[in-house]
């Protein structure tokens, strides 16, 4: 298989090449599992681990290769194993905040072209949780389409309202409703997917993306379990993956996620939320912060049913919840590197 089948496009080759020089070749990390890598060349997929030189000089878990990174590699052992001595530096990636309490960026996927998110009409569906996908995915360079799987559990009057409601909150993604029962949906999935771009899907657990994956493939090579007594099946994906598609294009499944903490997302907070900062422009005070200030155009544009009023509170919220990951990351950012300065400065002296 040819590395611009697995999406080398020109601008990463050409920066692989400058890395990897003359002893390394490029291959795609496929997986990543506690630490041990998959990664595929033009020859095949090999089990892959990173060199001690590479460890040594990472800082951080960030600066470790994730599905769909790009690494300069040696193959040995007859081409069986590969060890990665450099990363490609990323043209987009897909993060979040660490789950738990920590103040740190979990990466989840990189080299991203289009993420598909993926909500149930069912159970699942969260406008507020779905503006939170289009943040996390905007931000990291990566243009969405909404996946709405699941029509035929709720009539079409009700897929009407639904889709209403999710225009009246200032989605402008496109939008492409799925039957995990028909079909219905998955030939315009299809037609989305380009050779040599890499996709992903993102959503809950038990939404439909392995039965989704599974008609891309046309087979089942991913395994489901039976739906449980709300209606929502029980997600299996344990590992992001690279699957290579019959058509051309790749496509990383994620595992659900629970937590979703926005890090430092102000590229994609405008981005999603670009109605409320068009109408800001109209407001008295250039610092509005659309609270309390008079003459708030943004506030006025609520009162005359012009802009859900759900669709702020959310923007509010996700924009403080952004901040405030983003000072404590900066702070503690702060702290490590007043430690290794301290640390630097004790050997010297007592060496």
């Amino acid at each position: 298989m040819k590395l611009e089948e697995l999406g080398l496009d020109p601008a990463l080759a050409q920066q692989a090449a400058e890395l990897c020089g003359p002893d390394l070749v490029p291959a795609r990390v496929t997986a990543v599992d506690r630490g041990r890598y998959l990664i595929r060349g033009e020859g095949g997929e090999v089990p892959a681990e990173l060199t001690g030189r590479f460890l040594h000089l990472a800082e951080s878990a960030t600066e470790l290769p994730c599905v769909g990174d790009w690494v300069c590699v040696r193959y040995r052992d007859g081409g069986t194993l590969a060890s990665i001595h450099q990363l490609v530096p990323r043209r987009s990636v897909l993060r979040r905040k660490a789950a738990g309490r920590d103040v740190e960026f979990q990466l989840l996927a990189a080299n991203l072209d289009v993420a598909f998110i993926v909500q149930s009409c069912h159970f699942d569906f969260n406008v507020r949780r779905l503006e939170r996908y289009l943040v996390m995915v905007r931000d990291g360079g990566i243009d969405p389409v909404v996946l709405l799987t699941k029509t035929d559990l709720i009539s079409p009057d009700d897929l009407d309202r639904l889709l209403d409601r999710i225009r009246r909150m200032g989605v402008d993604a496109p939008i492409v409703c799925l039957s995990n029962l028909t079909g219905e949906g998955v030939d315009r999935v299809r037609e989305l997917i380009v050779p040599g771009k890499t996709y992903c899907l993102l959503g809950s657990s038990g939404v439909g993306k392995t039965t989704l994956i599974n008609r891309l493939l046309s087979e089942d090579v991913l395994e489901t379990r039976e739906v449980s007594h709300t209606g929502e099946g029980r997600h299996t994906t344990t590992r992001r993956q690279l699957i290579v598609l019959a058509q051309g294009g790749l496509l990383i499944d994620m595992p659900g996620m629970r937590e979703l903490g926005l890090l430092g997302a102000g590229e994609g907070l405008d981005e999603t939320f670009a109605d409320i900062d068009t109408l800001a422009a109209d407001c008295r005070y250039p610092d509005c912060t659309h609270l309390s200030e008079p003459a708030c155009a943004v506030r006025a544009a609520v009162e005359r049913n012009e802009l859900s009023a759900e669709h702020l509170q959310n923007f509010f919220k996700l924009r403080k919840e952004s901040e405030f990951h983003e000072m404590s990351h900066l702070e503690r950012r702060q702290k490590d590197r007043a430690f290794g300065r301290f640390l630097h400065h004790y050997k010297k002296h007592h060496e």
